[in-house]
C-alpha cells in the first residue's frame, strides 16, 4: 500500500453488515446490509427510533455481541478486519484503539470501587502505567472535563456523584488511553437539558483536541447537526439515509428523516399539532417485503412494496434508500404528512 493510499483509507469501514440474534430459539435479523465509512478525526451521527439498529451497530463494532450471534459482512478498522482479531490483538483493539461511552453511567461503573480505580484501571492494566502516574493523569482528566476538586473525587464512589458528574467521569475514562475511535451510545439521554449541553460541549472539544473519530448515537437530529460532520439514519435495521449533519436536518432525502425532523418542536417557532407517523416502529425481523418504511410512508406506491430499495446516491448531497427520491427531493418539508397527496401522482 502506498502512502497516498494509506492516507485515503478510512479509519472505520463497515460493509454489508448483517447481524442475527437468537430469540426464542430462532435467529432474528436485527441489522441488515449496513454500510458506511468514518474518516480519522471525524464525527458521524447515528439517528433513528428505538430498535432501529443504532446501538447494535456500535456493539458489533466493539465486538460486544451476545453468544450465538450470527454476523456477516465486514468491519475494518485502520485496514484490519475486526472479526479476525483474537487474543491480545482483540484486547488491544477494545482497550486502546476503541473506547465506548454508555448511555447509563451508573450501570457501567462498579458501585463498590472508587472513581480513581475506575479511571486508572485501563492505564495501569493495559498500558502498564505506574499507579502514581496514572492517578496524576486521572486528576488532569477530571479537571479537563470540568470537575472541581478532582483529587477528592478520585476517593469517592459512584453513588456520591450526580448523574452529570458521573457522565463526565465516563468521558474522562473513555479518553484516558487516547483511543482513535469513540463510540458514544446516547451519553446524555438521562441528563437534564443544561447538563446535556455542558457534557456534549466537553465531549466535542476533547474529540477535536485529541483528533479522535466518533460515532455518536442520538434521537435528536438537531443535536447531531451540532456535534457531527455527517449523519446516517436507521430504520428497521437498515441505513436509509446519509448526508451532512446540518443539511440533513433542513433538506432530508428520505420520508422517514423528514418525519423525524418535523416531530421535534423548535424554540422560537409557533406551531400547531406536530405531525405524527401512523403505525409503530418496526424491527428488522418484523419488516415487510419491499421498503420497510412503506406501511407508514405517505408517499409509498405499489412498487415500494415489492423489492427492498437500494441505497441511491442523490447527486453530491448524500444517499437515500427511497426509489422516489429523484422526484421528491426538496419537497418533503415542511409538512410531509399533510402534503403527501400533492406530490403523489
Amino acid at each position: 500500500m502506498t502512502a497516498s493510499q494509506s492516507a485515503a483509507q478510512p479509519l472505520l469501514s463497515v460493509d454489508s453488515l448483517t447481524v442475527k440474534l437468537p430469540v426464542a430459539g430462532q435467529l432474528r435479523t436485527v441489522l441488515k446490509d449496513v454500510s458506511f465509512e468514518l474518516e480519522e478525526g471525524k464525527a458521524l451521527g447515528l439517528v433513528g427510533e428505538s430498535g432501529s439498529g443504532k446501538s447494535m451497530t456500535v456493539r458489533t463494532i466493539a465486538r460486544l455481541l451476545p453468544p450465538g450471534a450470527d454476523v456477516s459482512g465486514s468491519i475494518r478498522f485502520a485496514g484490519t478486519e475486526v472479526f479476525d482479531l483474537r487474543g491480545e490483538a482483540l484486547r488491544k483493539y477494545r482497550a486502546g484503539d476503541v473506547s465506548m461511552i454508555f448511555q447509563d453511567a451508573r450501570a457501567h461503573t462498579n458501585p463498590v470501587r472508587r472513581i480513581g480505580d475506575f479511571l486508572t484501571e485501563a492505564l495501569r492494566t493495559n498500558q502498564k502505567v505506574p499507579r502514581k502516574t496514572a492517578e496524576a493523569r486521572a486528576v488532569d482528566l477530571l479537571a479537563e472535563v470540568g470537575i472541581h476538586d478532582p483529587e477528592r473525587r478520585l476517593r469517592q464512589y459512584p453513588h456520591e456523584l450526580s448523574g452529570g458528574l458521573l457522565q463526565r467521569v465516563m468521558i474522562a475514562a473513555s479518553v484516558a488511553v487516547r483511543p482513535r475511535l469513540i463510540l458514544a451510545d446516547e451519553p446524555t439521554t438521562a441528563l437534564d437539558v443544561t447538563t446535556q449541553a455542558e457534557v456534549m460541549t466537553i465531549l466535542k472539544r476533547m474529540q477535536s483536541e485529541y483528533g479522535m473519530a466518533m460515532l455518536f448515537i442520538t434521537h435528536d437530529l438537531e443535536l447531531a447537526s451540532a456535534v457531527c460532520d455527517d449523519t446516517v439514519v436507521f430504520y428497521a435495521g437498515q441505513l436509509v439515509e446519509r448526508q451532512s449533519a446540518g443539511r440533513l436536518h433542513h433538506d432530508p432525502l428520505h420520508p422517514y428523516t423528514a418525519a423525524l425532523a418535523q416531530a421535534r418542536p423548535e424554540i422560537g417557532h409557533r406551531a400547531g399539532r406536530l405531525p405524527a407517523l401512523p403505525g409503530h416502529p418496526t424491527t428488522a425481523y418484523e419488516a415487510p417485503d419491499g421498503c420497510a418504511f412503506a406501511p407508514r410512508c405517505a408517499f409509498a406506491q405499489d412498487a415500494c412494496r415489492v423489492e427492498v430499495p437500494p441505497l441511491l446516491r442523490i447527486g453530491e448531497q448524500g444517499d437515500s434508500r427511497c426509489v422516489r427520491m429523484p422526484e421528491l427531493k426538496g419537497r418533503l418539508l415542511p409538512a410531509v404528512v399533510e402534503t403527501a397527496e400533492e406530490v403523489t401522482p
